[in-house]
């Protein structure tokens, strides 16, 4: 199928993953350019969001960027790795000022990759930031830190876009961006036109919310700069091939996107722990082509009358005929 959509991967769906049971991993060792190797194997695949800074401190950007072109792969965004043990109590709001001074060199240096890759923006998931018990922190202080640790890199950087990655938990108990309307709030106190939000479908399920109505609400305020997809049982991250387990809220969370003309890269963001990372990615982007297509084929006319009556049974029937008409 033709497609007229850019798709786009974290390099890390290409990567070796470890849990607290496989400590050695689930596959071989790879390291940045093997990783872009592989992204270069699946179909339809343009772009790809890049950590940093890597983890072989010898190789070059140069290097990377001869790789990316082999491959024919551009960069979307660069994801500072501000979540890692050194930040284990914290980036953003860690209690050491110095460790907050480190975050935000790795966050500028970062933004250079973005400049000289010409990528998109800037990702910031800061997963540390948060807190995992009762009384641990004050929590007027940690959303200040929060707050002003991002408003210091986009100020600094006032020619690039940054995006927050919100999430509940994981691996903090709580997280301090822990939802697309505190995200918004965050970024409202901010009051920079440079932050927005990554909008992954898989941490909004988790969260308990409707990734469709969170893109709206995203969109409505200004604010939805990217997205990524996956899929889960809602219990946890699981980051499974997107569509595999609600394919009807992801198609609404596109349709969504489709109604407000929200022109961007859809981004896999998964994780195949014990599946062949390329065929993982093209099962995905095969299934968001199908997505693509049922849009296409969508009566959106018939579809905005019956959520004007609130009819559940019809705008169902419509979504479902759109959808499986020919899947």
């Amino acid at each position: 199928m033709k497609t007229k959509q850019k798709f786009g991967a974290g390099i890390w769906h290409f990567a070796t993953y470890v849990d607290r049971y496989a400590t050695d991993g689930y596959g071989p060792a790879r390291g940045l350019l093997e990783m872009i190797d592989l992204a270069g194997q699946v179909d339809d695949l343009s772009v790809v969001d890049i950590n940093f800074p890597f983890v072989d401190k010898s190789l070059s950007l140069d290097k990377v960027e001869a790789a990316l072109k082999k491959n024919h792969l551009s960069v979307v965004g660069i994801t500072p790795e501000i979540y890692t043990r050194q930040f284990a109590k914290g980036a953003f709001t860690n209690p050491d000022a110095g460790i907050r001074r480190l975050a935000n060199d790795m966050v500028n240096e970062a933004a250079d990759v973005v400049r000289r890759f010409g990528a998109d923006y800037v990702k910031l998931w800061p997963g540390q930031d948060g807190w995992d018990y009762p009384f641990q922190v004050d929590h007027k202080e940690i959303w200040q830190l929060s707050v002003e640790g991002i408003a210091a890199v986009a100020s600094d950087n006032p020619d690039l876009k940054f995006v927050i990655e919100y999430k509940p938990r994981e691996p903090r108990a709580h997280m301090s961006y822990d939802s697309v309307a505190r995200t918004l709030l965050g970024i409202e106190k901010m009051g920079l036109p440079n932050v927005g939000i990554l909008l992954d479908f898989g941490h909004s399920l988790y969260g308990g919310e409707s990734p469709a109505d969170a893109a709206q609400l995203a969109i409505d305020h200004g604010r939805l700069f990217g997205m990524d997809v996956n899929d889960n049982f809602r219990a946890w991250d699981d980051d499974m091939i997107a569509g595999s387990v609600h394919p009807m809220e992801l198609f609404e969370f596109f349709y969504t996107l489709r109604k407000n003309n929200w022109e961007g890269v859809w981004q896999l963001d998964q994780f195949p722990f014990r599946e062949d990372p390329v065929a993982t990615a093209n099962s995905a982007i095969s299934f968001l082509k199908h997505i693509e297509q049922a849009l296409d084929n969508l009566d959106f006319e018939a579809m905005k009358d019956a959520q004007k009556r609130q009819d559940a049974v019809t705008a169902t029937n419509i979504a479902r005929d759109a959808l499986f008409r020919s899947y």
